[in-house]
């Protein structure tokens, strides 16, 4: 569930980025005299290592958190 979440918040930010960088290489090629498009290569890469930090980032709370005994954790509260 923590994964699924993270990942979910991952996605939705990379979306809204990429979707960001769009804009932003559409209104310099207007703007700015011989710029090219975007280098998709390096979108995909950029793209695949913050999935990966992301879901590296989530995995360690996750991991901790499926170690709990569940009636402990309910006693603490």
């Amino acid at each position: 569930m923590v994964l699924r979440e993270a990942l979910f918040l991952a996605c939705a930010g990379l979306t809204i980025g990429l979707v960001g960088a769009w804009l932003v290489e559409r209104a310099m090629q207007s703007t700015l005299y011989g710029i090219g498009s975007i280098d998709v290569s390096a979108l995909a890469a950029v793209s695949a290592i913050l999935l990966l930090s992301s879901l590296l980032a989530s995995y360690v709370p996750a991991r901790r958190a499926s170690r709990v005994d569940p009636m402990r954790a309910l006693r603490i509260d």
